[in-house]
């Protein structure tokens, strides 16, 4: 199958072709306490896939299993290609898009920013515009950044699930960790074969492929 891949460095609607061969899957099973250590590739931005051309809340809540009343209550903040939205029933999440999901920010500017708030109107030029659902739904990638609080409470959802990441970037990440970071290293596979942290560390791991499915789960039996 062919998809899409988005640089985090890239701009909104940057995207890249590539095909299923050129993806290595890695699975990790991680001690739960250290789940929070991967957070910084969901708010630095990862790669989730949908069917597109819908709303904002039919992504977040049909097809990523948020709640309605989490998205309602919790994500404060909602921006889209770089604009803060008010409207998650009418902007419209299309192939390439870059979304971003927050709690309350802070001050002024967090009110300012909030979606639907009192504030929203002083924005209006730099409000993402209302958009319509497209008759072409189709299945595509998006970025997805999460944020603050947020970020703590559905970080181990999405790690979990699953999402694409430029190999050079994951290798980048793994290089910076510390031996402490490994420390929480439980299980691991790639491409269906059992690995250890040794392997993971060596850069040569994804074998000149361009993208990686990475998926993190915790070793806890019980789900938080």
């Amino acid at each position: 199958m062919q998809g899409a891949f988005m640089s985090t460095s890239s701009t909104a609607k940057g995207v890249v072709t590539f095909n299923d061969d050129d993806v290595v899957r890695l699975g990790l099973t991680w001690d739960e306490k250290g789940l929070p250590t991967f957070f910084p590739l969901l708010q630095h931005g990862v790669l989730v896939r949908a069917d597109l051309g819908v709303s904002v809340r039919k992504i977040v809540c049909d097809q990523l299993g948020v709640s309605s009343q989490y998205l309602d209550e919790r994500i404060n903040t909602v921006f889209l290609d770089g604009q803060p939205v008010d409207d998650v029933d009418s902007a419209v999440v299309t192939e390439g898009s870059t979304l971003g999901l927050s709690a309350a920010l802070p001050g002024f500017v967090g009110a300012a920013l909030r979606k639907g708030g009192f504030y929203s109107r002083m924005r209006a030029e730099i409000s993402h515009s209302k958009t319509e659902e497209t008759t072409g739904v189709a299945e595509g990638l998006f970025m997805l950044k999460l944020y603050n609080l947020v970020l703590q409470e559905l970080g181990p959802l999405f790690l979990e699930k699953g999402f694409w990441i430029g190999a050079e970037d994951l290798d980048d990440f793994f290089s910076a960790r510390s031996d402490r970071f490994w420390e929480g290293f439980k299980n691991g596979d790639i491409d269906g074969k059992h690995v250890d942290a040794g392997s993971i560390r060596n850069q040569e791991w994804s074998k000149g492929r361009g993208v990686v499915f990475l998926a993190v789960k915790a070793s806890s039996a019980e789900r938080p």
